[in-house]
């Protein structure tokens, strides 16, 4: 491994999952990309502002991977990073529909299990990674073909 790698794994981690969510695994995966890479209260407020419903049973999570990084490992809830989230397929239930000349619909109700690791690393490293995200480059590959 290389040291990224070896540094990454020695940070503390708070772990949370959630099994058997009654959301189809595409739906959740939406949602899920759009907190990966965050701080806690950054996503917090995206999932808090996000139309889809999925939402709602992540931000459950979130705060539930939180809680656990704060009460059984001592960690600051201002410091931790969503660093490895990720939705799995569940089983799925079949259920019957009646249809015309006695026919049946299958439905499928799909389900999802999604799982969130939390690290905590210190406020200057997370200072740092915000602006280095939120910086936009300056050069001319941006407005290539654009006069502004």
């Amino acid at each position: 491994m290389n040291a990224k790698a070896e540094q990454a794994a020695e940070l503390p981690r708070a772990r949370a999952q959630v099994r058997y969510a009654n959301l189809t695994p595409m739906k959740a995966r939406r949602v899920v990309n759009l907190i990966r890479g965050l701080d806690a209260a950054a996503a917090a407020s995206v999932l808090q502002f996000s139309p889809q419903a999925a939402s709602e049973p992540v931000a459950k999570l979130l705060a539930s991977a939180v809680a656990n990084a704060e009460n059984n490992q001592d960690l600051d809830p201002s410091t931790l990073i969503v660093d490895t989230i990720y939705v799995d397929e569940g089983p799925t239930l079949k259920r019957f529909q009646p249809r015309a000349q006695g026919r049946a619909f299958r439905i499928r109700k799909r389900t999802c299990h999604i799982t969130i690791e939390l690290v905590s690393v210190d406020s200057d490293v997370t200072a740092a990674r915000g602006r280095r995200d939120g910086r936009r480059s300056s050069g001319n590959s941006s407005t290539k073909g654009r006069t502004r």
